[in-house]
């Protein structure tokens, strides 16, 4: 049609970016929106990819790059500071969506290998989608945002895992009667080239990128020849590339310089999955894809409301509240990205055909596209569901209530909730003036250090509608949320007014303080039931203008404390 590989490129990209503004306006990840790209770019519909050569190539590289950033980013600490429920959620999750998935695939009369691929594929939820839409919403330093990431970094492993067995099983394939062999010789040339990759972490990284680091452009020029690099030698020693890519971000990933590597390689990742995903949906055949309706819609459902109730169940038993279970259950409700690597692998290996990886890609299109909205109203759908969950709640909630018996026996001055730097500066202060203070943080980290330090603190959040009713309420007393509104008029889904509502609910009748970013947001917070309106930027503003102004006249320098309950 184009008559130039150039041009067959530029029209896909300037396709692709209008296919993806479109989802955007719609609120979808951009994966859907390349995949969708694809589909409508292929030869079932438009017919604008004719030359796939370049998009195997760049599918490749993208693939590579994902890989590496994922183990450029494999935060350990995590897992460990979440605690076992991080590795017990995961692993949970994982085995109880395999062997059901198993069976629901054999039910759809599909062969038993095919059903253990399809079930595998299912188990992965996206770790690139879940962090963004969580810290677009502010929630990725709370507890149900913790946890997720912990057993989403869990689910990482297992890909990474269950892709080394796939490698080793594409080399017995190969060798009639020799799967033994193969894995034996598989293994040999494992333990040889990871301990090459642990010498070069212990003494090359940090030394290498300590000369490279003067040159930002250098370094990141060298990551991605790095991760490239690996993903060759792994494919030659037999492995697959992917394998290869990801042992070269976590090589890179105990030096300081990660952080730095992995935010200049965010965008040439994305863009590179785009190939990938444009890929993908080009090879969809719409043709035969009303076969797969019925079994992507059956799959796309255990996914949504299977995975979410497993995580609920497992976290429930461990002794959470059954909304932290809740929030943190619906982070699983889709596949991944690795879902669709993992069955592309499959078909490499001659393990999947074509319509099967078509059939593992609609169900990521269906499970991603609902679950984004899923996510995005969480708040929503807990204040509709919350009356028919207490089931995945005990009778105590141990790890959530801290020193809630300790709280709940004294009579606080002041309950405050958000314990950042405002907060805590603030909470110092009331205590210095004589008061008693509760502290009250979203942030489980924030949490333990308030207490560290001898002060009393519980993990809350603020959106819990329920929350307020569990605090030691008096009508003498302040409760102050030194936790910012939403910009603008108040909605139904802010924080502040989710607080203020609770508060009434549970009948307390005292003072309420409310902090706001700006000045026109005091009329509808004090409307929604604030007694004070505290305007933190404001007010450093006014008193470093008072300083500065002190100093030009001759007087010493001194701190203002602010009266904040004047």
């Amino acid at each position: 049609m184009f008559g130039s590989v150039f041009y067959e490129l530029s029209a896909i990209l300037i396709f692709a970016a209008v296919v993806a503004f479109i989802g955007l306006r719609l609120r979808q990840p951009l994966i859907v929106s390349f995949i969708a790209a694809g589909i409508l770019a292929g030869p079932s519909v438009l017919n604008l990819v004719q030359e796939t050569g370049y998009l195997d190539l760049m599918s490749e590289l993208g693939i590579s790059l994902l890989l590496f950033v994922v183990g450029l980013k494999l935060d350990l600490h995590l897992i460990r500071t979440t605690g076992i429920v991080a590795l017990t959620t995961g692993l949970g999750q994982v085995i109880f969506t395999s062997v059901v998935g198993y069976f629901i695939c054999l039910a759809l009369g599909l062969s038993p290998l095919v059903s253990i691929y399809i079930a595998v594929a299912l188990t992965f939820s996206s770790t690139i989608i879940v962090v963004k839409l969580l810290s677009d919403k502010g929630e990725i330093d709370a507890l149900h945002g913790r946890v997720a990431l912990g057993f989403l970094i869990v689910q990482d492993i297992v890909v990474v895992l269950v892709m080394i067995v796939l490698s080793a099983m594409g080399v017995g394939a190969e060798t009639e009667n020799g799967m033994a062999l193969a894995l034996a010789l598989m293994l040999l040339k494992g333990v040889l080239f990871l301990g090459l990759i642990a010498a070069f972490i212990r003494w090359g990284a940090r030394p290498l990128l300590d000369r490279l680091a003067g040159s930002p452009e250098l370094m990141v020029l060298f990551a991605v020849g790095w991760a490239v690099a690996l993903a060759s030698v792994s494919d030659i020693l037999g492995f697959s590339k992917e394998i290869g890519a990801f042992l070269a971000g976590v090589t890179l990933a105990s030096t300081p310089f990660r952080d730095i590597i992995g935010s200049r390689l965010m965008s040439l990742r994305d863009f590179m999955l785009l190939f990938f995903f444009i890929e993908l949906g080009a090879h969809m055949d719409l043709s035969t894809i009303h076969a797969q309706i019925v079994p992507a819609l059956i799959l796309s459902a255990f996914v949504l409301i299977g995975n979410p109730l497993i995580v609920m169940i497992i976290m429930g038993l461990m002794g959470y509240r059954k909304r932290t279970g809740f929030l943190a259950g619906l982070t699983v409700a889709q596949i991944s990205e690795f879902s669709l690597i993992f069955a592309a692998m499959g078909m490499s290996i001659g393990h999947l055909d074509a319509d099967m990886v078509g059939l593992v890609t609609l169900v990521g299109l269906i499970t991603i596209a609902l679950s984004t909205y899923m996510i995005l109203y969480s708040q929503q759908l807990y204040a509709r569901l919350a009356p028919f969950l207490g089931i995945f709640e005990r009778r105590m909630p141990y790890r959530e209530t801290g020193k809630g018996e300790q709280a709940g026996s004294e009579k606080w001055d002041v309950i405050l909730f958000g314990l950042g730097r405002y907060g805590s500066n603030m909470a110092r202060g009331l205590r210095q003036q004589g008061l008693s203070v509760l502290g009250i943080d979203f942030d489980p980290e924030a949490v333990r250090q308030w207490q560290s330090q001898g002060y009393t603190a519980l993990y809350g959040d603020a959106n819990d509608p329920n929350f307020a009713s569990h605090l030691p309420l008096h009508d003498d007393q302040w409760v102050i949320a030194a936790v910012p509104a939403q910009r603008g008029a108040l909605s139904d889904s802010d924080a502040t007014r989710t607080l203020l509502r609770s508060l009434r609910t549970a009948g307390y009748r005292g003072r309420i303080a409310i902090t706001a970013q700006r000045p026109m947001d005091i009329h509808d917070l004090k409307e929604a039931g604030a007694d004070l309106v505290l305007l933190p930027f404001a007010d450093a503003a006014h008193h470093a203008v008072q300083a500065v102004v002190d100093y030009r006249r001759g007087s010493p320098p001194h701190e203002h404390q602010p009266e904040h309950l004047a």
